[in-house]
């Protein structure tokens, strides 16, 4: 196949089987497609699709997203992990309607200056909402192209990337930018699946090495393996006589950044030290009533083994704090926080926090 008759191939093929009625390809905009962009890396359609809804039912303009508080938005993507990509989001909004006067960038230079937009989200904003000329290579076009042309590799090397971008620009037609990448991305989803793709129901098969050497299975290349750290900490559950547990905001840089959490401590504390580090740290006294169950959450790089260590609150220590980071939440006045998934399920499991 050529340029033409692949990218005609593809046409084709969305023209009658891709996808038309997600929510955000109603009244495209810039605003629309980057945000559903963003919710989408890491994170499959089926998912999205709530959080998108609920998203822009809160923050319906880029000026809503921009003035909101961080705490709001961040709630809104509690579930969604990758939290980074919440906070960028936020930050870019408040770029655009400071810098540019609210109006979205439509330049390919212009977009990837924002924080958290890299080449293949600029260049499907680009063409997603304004039909421009651009390509994109997400991990569904990266499977389409490593197999089509046998390209073998992890995708996430340079050199494996450069040719995958040479081969996404190449296919990518001079019209009908929009439903071209469109196109691409729902026969990665639908057809050219990580396992068991619709290799019969391709439009491409009969120009695609993978198809017929039989590697499939094979390409793309996984990405090597190696053994994830295990890294534990106390998760501190402190509760005052009335109900209430100390929860306190995480700085915004590192794991769960700017999310309400339970405090936690390094593991290398003995429990007998537990009490001290809350009267050194936190300005509470406390003592400790028991152990939990641990809980085990997984991020890209390594384990995260939280044990969760249960303390009554007995007095505070008077100290200045120049900013209000932590506070006493009851009841389910936590399920209005950003707060990760992990530490919001242990709260619901209480008995005085049932959902």
């Amino acid at each position: 196949m050529n340029p033409i008759q692949f990218s005609q191939a593809v046409l084709e093929w969305f023209d009658e089987y891709g996808r038309k009625d997600l929510p955000w390809q109603t009244d495209k905009s810039p605003y629309s497609v980057w945000v559903s962009e963003i919710m989408l890396q890491q994170t499959q359609v089926t998912t999205v699709i709530s959080y998108y809804q609920r998203f822009m039912s809160s923050f319906p303009t880029l000026e809503a997203l921009a003035t909101a508080n961080e705490d709001k938005v961040l709630e809104h993507w509690a579930g969604l992990g990758y939290y980074a990509r919440a906070r960028n989001l936020h930050k870019t909004a408040q770029i655009i309607f400071s810098e540019h006067k609210g109006v979205f960038p439509n330049s390919q230079e212009s977009i990837e200056s924002l924080p958290g937009i890299g080449r293949s989200t600029a260049g499907a904003i680009l063409s997603l909402s304004l039909n421009k000329q651009a390509a994109i290579l997400d991990g569904n076009v990266k499977r389409v192209l490593a197999r089509f042309h046998g390209v073998e590799g992890w995708t996430g090397h340079a050199s494996v990337a450069k040719e995958l971008w040479y081969w996404a620009e190449i296919y990518t037609p001079k019209k009908r930018f929009d439903s071209y990448t469109q196109a691409m991305m729902d026969m990665g989803a639908t057809l050219c699946t990580r396992s068991k793709p619709k290799c019969i129901e391709c439009p491409l098969k009969i120009s695609c090495k993978a198809y017929k050497e039989g590697s499939t299975k094979q390409l793309p290349t996984p990405k090597p393996k190696k053994t994830l750290p295990i890294k534990h900490c106390w998760l501190l559950h402190i509760e005052n006589d009335e109900g209430n547990i100390y929860i306190e905001k995480r700085p915004s840089r590192g794991i769960w950044g700017s999310l309400w959490s339970l405090p936690e401590t390094s593991f290398d504390l003995s429990e007998e030290s537990i009490s001290h580090h809350c009267r050194d740290k936190l300005s509470l006294n406390c003592e400790i009533i028991k152990r939990g169950e641990v809980i085990k959450h997984t991020f890209s790089h390594y384990h995260l083994m939280l044990h969760p260590l249960q303390l009554r609150y007995i007095t505070d220590i008077p100290v200045i704090k120049e900013t209000q980071t932590a506070d006493w939440f009851s009841g389910k006045s936590h399920q209005k926080l950003g707060m990760a998934a992990p530490i919001r399920q242990y709260l619901n499991t209480l008995k005085n926090l049932e959902v």
